[in-house]
């Protein structure tokens, strides 16, 4: 099931339009009237969390959304977002009660996130809390028992450093981390040091991370900006990998390492020329939903 957030009945049937010209099968397509400021659902949408074992198996957290940072006012529809899809499936929400985007952490699935200083560090964000406290927070609410941190994020991210475009879990102890191959380029000392800082870390049962270096696209400028172009920016669903490709010769490199990391997914590389122009792509327009 895709559940799409639309703001009336002309955007659906925009939506529906476009679905039908690609054979999508309807029937598993639900569509919620919930208007939003910006479509960057990865960062306002809502965090679900399950507990098979529990009498509610599934909830939503509901983080506090400044549009990283206050940079876009107004983002007070985003903000609601997932409390209004909580009421829709009538499950329980939980407030924090600071700010939190999807788009800032990653998770391997055994109690480990990990996240971006650049980022979450930013008193943009929450400047009343230091590293400790927000740890608390994502172990708290996040059912997390370990917090690992990167320092930086990539050139031309207006998120101030996401982790979704630097750094990804593929399993529970395996990551893939950009890097960047040319040496004069702007990101090559950041992504050095993200990686030295990923070599020396442990997970909690004592393990090194294996880690796999993939390739940043070549640069893109557009109207005298630096795009945030990475692979790294890929939604994992049940049966394919989404990866954003930028028509650079890097492409295909990057696809055929991904495809090594997800053997039992097809890889499918879609254009984001259109898409990082916004500042982002596949990963960032996404939020998954656990089915249980």
């Amino acid at each position: 099931m895709v559940r799409i957030n639309v703001a009336d009945e002309a955007m659906k049937a925009s939506a529906i339009s476009h679905l039908q010209k690609e054979d999508v099968d309807l029937s598993k397509v639900e569509f919620f009237f919930h208007p939003t400021n910006d479509a960057w659902c990865r960062d306002h949408g809502p965090a679900f969390l399950i507990n098979p074992s529990a009498e509610q198996k599934k909830v939503i957290v509901d983080w506090g959304y400044n549009a990283w940072g206050n940079k876009y006012p107004p983002f007070d529809l985003d903000d609601v977002v997932p409390t209004l899809i909580a009421n829709h499936l009538n499950i329980p929400v939980f407030n924090p009660g600071i700010v939190m985007e999807g788009g800032s952490v990653e998770f391997n699935g055994a109690g480990t996130v990990m996240t971006s200083t650049a980022c979450l560090l930013n008193p943009n964000r929450n400047p009343h809390l230091n590293q400790q406290q927000i740890e608390e927070y994502l172990c708290n609410y996040y059912g997390m028992e370990q917090v690992l941190w990167v320092d930086e994020g990539i050139v031309g991210d207006d998120t101030d450093g996401h982790i979704d475009d630097t750094v990804r879990f593929v399993n529970e102890d395996t990551v893939l981390t950009v890097i960047e191959e040319d040496k004069n380029d702007d990101n090559y000392e950041l992504l050095q040091h993200n990686l030295k800082q990923l070599k020396a870390m442990r997970l909690l049962n004592g393990k090194q991370l294996n880690i796999i270096e993939l390739p940043m696209p070549e640069q893109l400028v557009y109207d005298d900006q630096r795009l945030p172009c990475s692979y790294a920016n890929f939604y994992i669903a049940n049966k394919s990998v989404i990866v954003p490709v930028f028509q650079t010769d890097r492409d295909e490199k990057a696809l055929q390492i991904i495809q090594d990391c997800f053997p039992d997914r097809t890889v499918v590389g879609i254009d984001s020329l259109d898409i990082i122009w916004g500042l982002g792509s596949f990963h960032c327009l996404s939020q998954q939903e656990p089915l249980i």
